[in-house]
């Protein structure tokens, strides 16, 4: 959630976590908490994981959503759901068209303007039913071992190697991101910044929306994290390096990771997604 004050009731914080295994080279698992000083939760995320097996050729593939609502009345809720389910139910409805044919069939876009048009539905859709709000949304598509990213906002996606080192492959879209490229604040000062919550894209705004979308290999073997602020802001990467590299399910470490920030105080709500491949 984007706004800065916490509730006067601390609901009670635990994780609603899922994991799911295919016969593919993937495993994937969420956590998801409305944290310690939050009423609502205004997070929302989408996670499939899937493959197509015909003889001796397997074709996995998955779709993989954060989003990060903002606006007061409930209308991040609103807009953070309405842009998780165009988006998803784009891609996934031009996907499995092609996919799910008898070879006749092929995709008639690429991959990336298949994720533009999808974020394109998505600001629709927000526009449409939470007039005023606004999310964040970083999504990523895995066909084979190709990931098309497209993000907005400031949720964030990392890859991490089988060692777990961990680099992040989006880019903050905040004002003190920007501020801090231009080298006119430190770490330590973005941290504390007054308007650290502050966008300057964001899905449901008037333009410029537009994502960042690029096409990129997933570490073999390795993960690919996709997380809320609620998650990189309050834990830093060094221990979301150490969570993964104590090892366990995409579950259990997305579950830790949860917990950690709960346990630094939870100002926000957390969500995150953890898929690895074991190729």
């Amino acid at each position: 959630m984007k706004t800065t004050t916490a509730a006067e009731e601390q609901p009670k914080a635990t994780a609603k976590t899922k994991e799911r295994r295919i016969l593919g080279q993937y495993l994937h698992g969420t956590a998801q908490s409305v944290g310690r000083q939050r009423e609502h939760n205004e997070d929302a995320l989408f996670a499939l994981t899937s493959v197509l097996r015909e003889g001796n050729s397997e074709f996995p593939f998955g779709l993989y959503i954060v989003a990060d609502g903002m606006g007061g009345h409930q209308h991040g809720e609103i807009a953070s759901g309405a842009a998780i389910r165009a988006l998803s139910s784009h891609i996934v409805e031009r996907l499995l068209v092609a996919i799910l044919s008898d070879g006749s069939g092929t995709l008639d876009t690429s991959l990336q303007e298949l994720m533009e048009e999808g974020i394109e539905a998505a600001q629709d859709a927000v526009v449409n039913t939470a007039p005023g709000g606004g999310t964040t949304l970083t999504a990523a598509l895995v066909i084979g071992d190709q990931v098309t990213i497209g993000h907005v906002g400031d949720s964030r996606a990392y890859f991490a190697d089988g060692a777990g080192e961990m680099e992040p492959i989006t880019k903050d879209h905040s004002l003190v991101k920007r501020l801090l490229e231009l080298g006119q604040i430190s770490e330590k000062e973005a941290s504390v910044h007054p308007q650290r919550n502050v966008l300057y894209r964001a899905v449901g705004q008037q333009e410029p929306y537009r994502p960042d979308i690029e096409t990129l290999t997933f570490p073999s073997p390795g993960s690919m994290l996709i997380c809320s602020d609620g998650l990189w802001g309050v834990v830093g990467k060094s221990n979301l390096q150490k969570t993964l590299r104590k090892g366990g399910s995409p579950e259990d470490i997305c579950t830790r990771m949860v917990d950690l920030a709960n346990q630094a105080g939870g100002p926000d709500n957390i969500t995150v997604i953890l898929i690895r491949n074991f190729d």
